[in-house]
This record gives C-alpha cells, sequence and structure tokens, in this order.
C-alpha cells in the first residue's frame, strides 16, 4: 500500500509539473508580440496576433517517394511575406514582388510580359511560383529534397540562378525590373518601424543587412508548397498516375494516359520528381533569344529554355518564355500540330525520321489534356491567407 501511494502522488506531482509546461508552451505560442509592437504593425499591417504558422506537409504519395518538406521559420516567413509584398524594394516604390507574382495567378503574372519599375516591359514572362514542390532548390539550394536525386532545376528560364536568394538579388537589383540596389534596399528597410519589430524577432537584435532581408524573402517563399490538388488526392489514394483514377472523370483519365504518353518524359508523371530541367520545344525555327546558352556559353545550349512545372498551370497563363500562348488549349495544339524544325530541337519531339512530331489528337483527346492538366489546381493555396498582401 505504501509503494501505492508513493507511485500515485508522484503521478499527481508530474502532472501538475507537465500542466504547468503546456501553459507555459502556450504563452510562448500565442504571445509573439508586445501590445506596443502590436500598435506599430497594425498602423500599416494586416498581421495576426497569433503568427501565422508555415510548418509544410506533403501528401502521401510524395512522402512514399522519399521527399523531404523543407523546414520553415515562421519569424522569418513572416517578415519575407511583408518584403514580398512591399514596393518599397524597388527604386521608386512602385513594384514589388507580387506585382508579377500575383498569388491568385499562381504566383505569375497574367501578361506575357511583366511591368518594370518605369514603366519598361520585362525579357521574358514571369514563371508561376506556386509550383515550387518541382524546385529542389526551393529547400535549401543545392541539396536536393529528393533522397538521391541528381536532377536539380534552378531559377528563371535560362536556370542563371541556383537559389531564391540569388534569384531575388538579381531581380531586386535588374534595371528593368525594380532597379534597387541592395545595400541601398538594406538601409531604407532599416528605418522602416514595422521593419525594426519583424526583423528582430526573427533575427534577433542585429543590424538589418541585405543578406537577412534576402534570407526572409528565401524563407517565405520557401513555404510555397503546393500539394493538396485533386491529382494530389487521388494519388494519396492509388499512388501509381498509370492506374485509372476513381474520383476523375472520364475525360480527366483519358487526359492522364495522354500525358503519361507524351508529356511524362519532360514534365513528370508524379508532379513532385523532377524529369528533365531545360529543352528546346520548338517554338521558332529561328531564335531571337539563345535561351539557356547566354547563361552557360555553351553552344549546345542554344534555346533552351526551363522545363517549368505544372502545378496550378491552370491560372498562369500566359504560358510559354515569351508569353506567346494566351490559353492552355493553345499549348496543347502546339505539341499537336505546330512544333517547328531547328537545330537544338529536344529529341522526344521527333518522330522516327527527325522531323518535328505530329501527335494528330482529336478534338476530344485535346480536351482530354487540358481537363487533365486542370487537376493539379491547388485551390486552397491560391487563396490562402498566410500567402497574401499583408498591407492595409
Amino acid at each position: 500500500m505504501k509503494n501505492r501511494t508513493f507511485s500515485l502522488l508522484t503521478l499527481f506531482v508530474m502532472a501538475l509539473f507537465m500542466s504547468s509546461c503546456f501553459q507555459d508552451k502556450e504563452q510562448v505560442d500565442i504571445y509573439h508580440y508586445t501590445d506596443e509592437e502590436l500598435n506599430i504593425l497594425s498602423k500599416s499591417l494586416d498581421l495576426p496576433e497569433i503568427r501565422d504558422e508555415y510548418t509544410i506537409k506533403f501528401p502521401k504519395h510524395m512522402r512514399d517517394r522519399g521527399l523531404r518538406p523543407p523546414s520553415i521559420n515562421d519569424a522569418k516567413a513572416t517578415v519575407g511575406r511583408v518584403l514580398f509584398y512591399d514596393k518599397k524594394l524597388s527604386k521608386n516604390n512602385s513594384i514589388s514582388c507580387a506585382s508579377c507574382h500575383n498569388q491568385a495567378l499562381a504566383f505569375a503574372d497574367d501578361k506575357a510580359l511583366s511591368d518594370g519599375y518605369e514603366g519598361l516591359k520585362t525579357k521574358r514572362n514571369s514563371l508561376a511560383l506556386a509550383s515550387v514542390v518541382n524546385f529542389p532548390t526551393y529547400y535549401g539550394g543545392s541539396n536536393s529534397f529528393i533522397s538521391g536525386s541528381i536532377v536539380r532545376p534552378r531559377f528563371f528560364w535560362d536556370e542563371r540562378a541556383g537559389t531564391v536568394a540569388e534569384q531575388s538579388t538579381m531581380t531586386i537589383q535588374d534595371n528593368i525590373e525594380m532597379g534597387m540596389n541592395l545595400d541601398d534596399l538594406a538601409r531604407k528597410v532599416q528605418d522602416v518601424d514595422y521593419y525594426q519589430v519583424l526583423f528582430k524577432k526573427a533575427y534577433g537584435d542585429v543590424p538589418i543587412t541585405k543578406e537577412i532581408v534576402l534570407d526572409a524573402v528565401q524563407e517565405f517563399v520557401n513555404s510555397f508548397v503546393s500539394a493538396d490538388s485533386k491529382f494530389d488526392h487521388e494519388m494519396d489514394i492509388y499512388g501509381n498516375p498509370e492506374v485509372d483514377f476513381g474520383g476523375f472523370s472520364d475525360l480527366e483519365n483519358m487526359g492522364k494516359r495522354l500525358f503519361l504518353e507524351n508529356c511524362s518524359s519532360c514534365h513528370s508523371a508524379d508532379m513532385s520528381t523532377p524529369v528533365e530541367t531545360t529543352a528546346n520545344n520548338g517554338l521558332d525555327e529561328e531564335y531571337s533569344d539563345i535561351g539557356l546558352e547566354g547563361f552557360t556559353g555553351n553552344p549546345l545550349d542554344r534555346a533552351k529554355f526551363k522545363v517549368p512545372p505544372l502545378r496550378n498551370i491552370e491560372f498562369s497563363a500566359p504560358y510559354m518564355h515569351d508569353g506567346r500562348f494566351a490559353t492552355l488549349e493553345e499549348v496543347v495544339e502546339h505539341y499537336n500540330s505546330g512544333i517547328k524544325n531547328n537545330a537544338h530541337l529536344d529529341s522526344r519531339l521527333r518522330d522516327s525520321n527527325s522531323n518535328p512530331k505530329r501527335l494528330g489528337l482529336t478534338e476530344t483527346e485535346k480536351s482530354a489534356l487540358v481537363a487533365y492538366m486542370k487537376t493539379f489546381t491547388d485551390n486552397n493555396f491560391l487563396s490562402d491567407k498566410k500567402f497574401s498582401d499583408p498591407f492595409k
């Protein structure tokens, strides 16, 4: 009886201790800002008192393939969100990152060429950012997020940047896009009261430098993982894209079969594991834009461009590096009948006689491909408030 009494007492004391710990943890989790800090933030920003969580969860079919989600720091992602939407990042306070990467448009632009800070047009179409499960470089630079993978896509249509920070550096300083010197930007940000609060919460009591500005933007963009689509739900059930999905319509399953036969060798069958990074897809016989060659200096890379991820492709029109196609139907028709011959055309787009392929799809088959690509849409991601504009 004495031993029993001791055990019950011990358990009671432990329960009280654990309860106290949980209460302490609850306070740490909830009260991220003092009243004074909230007052400063609330003058310009619509940020929640309880900081948003940017924890990433991959669906089962991605975890089964060995994919590892990036670890995101909520405080850094929060200040990164503000920076992403802040027009102060441009030389004349007219353009933000979000000006060319709209959340509702899969973080792309609805213009063939985007507007720069002085009204000039960018040289290429703005790539959609809401597709990053196909971008290993979003998860820590050179470290692939896929166990054993050697395919590591990079940034921009010519892949000249290896990380979000590198991409942001080039974009912010570009003389058409944002025109801002990074050292000047750090000084500019240093004087803003809400940044003084947010950077201190994320990085401690240190000077705001260009390095931590870029790090914060990178942390926010790293959290752009879109993997809650109709396709993902069916893949979690079946685990194999080559079988018909019970939750798909007949047209969507037809489109999936056609996609696997004609498109997946570049764009991937599982929408998760990168297959190809760049290719020439026969848009022209002669190219004024030399594409990847401009970055590598290799003539064999002439007019090759990024093979873009297709998640949320329904909302990221117009398409191709120059935004020449306004609809998915036009894109499908290009691969069906419009591929042009040139010396650098990808071999997968040639027939057995080395001529450009002609798929000869029926109207129903073309509609099926479009219907299938729309199953890659993740509406929750495209409307999630924690990725939206925080400015009042």
